[in-house]
């Protein structure tokens, strides 16, 4: 479990390391106001329904948008990998000079 948390809190790990600072704000504010909607709406059609079902199947649709989310980061992280070329610097290396 702790790896997961990980694979998606840890910014030298998850997916989008790559992007841009303020992408990756981006993308991962968009992912966390989803999150925040599917467990309201959950939340409320637990009181207002009683039926479980639903919770879940939000929870399922939000694990597949996450994870769309983050392959669709790693492949275009791949492809933008083949097209540097060997000598240029990555953006966070840039980042990191600039600001170290």
């Amino acid at each position: 479990m702790l790896n997961w948390y990980r694979t998606i809190v840890d910014s030298d790990r998850y997916a989008l390391a790559d992007l841009p600072p303020s992408q990756r704000f981006q993308i991962m504010a968009t992912l966390s106001l989803m999150w925040t909607a599917i467990f309201c709406a959950g939340t409320g059609a637990w009181l207002w329904y009683g039926q479980i079902a639903v919770a879940h199947v939000l929870v399922v649709l939000g694990l597949v948008a996450t994870t769309a989310t983050f392959r669709s980061a790693r492949r275009s992280d791949n492809r933008r990998r083949r097209r540097l070329a060997p000598a240029s610097m990555s953006d966070r290396q840039i980042w990191v000079k600039r600001n170290g």
